[in-house]
């Protein structure tokens, strides 16, 4: 029979998974019936294939094209600079470091990912962008070049602790057969180690694009908020996330399709995360070498 304590705290831990589920659920139930008054006036083609987003202009259009191309090239800049840093940063942590070093290291480099998100976007205003202006040429006051850098130096920490940790798991026998077999250590790191914890690397990279497609306050600043359809990183772009901000700052009618444009856009937003963080997963679960 099982002790009082033990049945008490499986009902804790069976209450909260419960209210991990319902809170996801109200979430869900939220965008959904919030997002269902837009989607009875505006067309759900025009919200997809429509080339302009302007809900908030007198000329109204409400193509979401434009947003999702700031987001996904603030998001794609941001990854070209994480993942290299960041896979580097692991194997230096895994491979090269030593014990005292890599314990100094790897609290001090996730230190950035305490640092205030505002923080980051003012960082990309100015000092990124200025730095940036002396060299390129055209580049605005606001573009999506720097917001992007900015937001991959932001995600370093979520890319390279845990791709650390999938390099760390790789078995020492690894190590010392290739080792045995005459390879150096650059060659055993970047021919052994990495191939072996590919799928915990391809993980912590996924996330890292979650938590790009998330980001909020360094577009917000940096970017412009101007919803252009481009793939130029030097114009001005505003993402999903920065539209949210925009809105929500009070001066649009409550109720208003106006306003109801920011949960089509959060359900836009929940679909690709959802997307990456099952991909994730699901990358996981195939993938993953396991050893004895």
């Amino acid at each position: 029979m099982k002790r009082t304590g033990e049945v008490v705290i499986e009902k804790i831990l069976a209450l909260s998974g419960l209210i991990t589920v319902l809170t996801t659920a109200a979430i869900i139930w939220v965008l959904v019936s919030e997002s269902w008054g837009f989607f009875v006036t505006v067309p759900l083609s025009d919200f997809l294939f429509d080339t302009e987003w302007t809900p908030l202009f007198a000329q109204k259009r409400y193509g979401i094209l434009p947003l999702l191309s700031g987001t996904f090239l603030t998001t794609a800049i941001a990854i070209l600079t994480a993942v290299p840093l960041g896979i580097i940063i692991a194997v230096y942590l895994s491979e090269y470091a030593n014990h005292d070093l890599r314990k100094a290291l790897k609290p001090a480099l996730e230190v950035l990912a305490a640092v205030p998100t505002v923080v980051y976007g003012f960082f990309a205003l100015t000092v990124v962008t200025p730095f940036l202006q002396t060299f390129i040429p055209g580049l605005g006051s606001f573009n999506a070049l720097s917001a992007g850098i900015v937001m991959g130096i932001m995600i370093i920490p979520v890319i390279s602790s845990l791709s650390e940790d999938a390099l760390y798991a790789v078995p020492k026998s690894l190590r010392e057969a290739s080792y045995g077999m005459g390879a150096t250590k650059f060659q055993t790191s970047f021919k052994v180690i990495v191939p072996a914890a590919s799928s915990g690397i391809m993980v912590s990279v996924i996330l890292g694009i979650a938590r790009a497609i998330g980001e909020t306050m360094v577009v917000a600043i940096a970017a412009g908020q101007q919803p252009n359809l481009t793939l130029d990183p030097r114009e001005a772009v505003e993402t999903i996330t920065a539209y949210i901000v925009q809105v929500s700052l009070g001066d649009v009618e409550h109720g208003s399709i106006e306003y109801k444009t920011i949960f089509a856009a959060g359900i836009t937003l929940f679909v690709f995360t959802f997307l990456l963080n099952n991909l994730s997963f699901w990358l996981k679960q195939k993938y993953q070498e396991k050893y004895e």
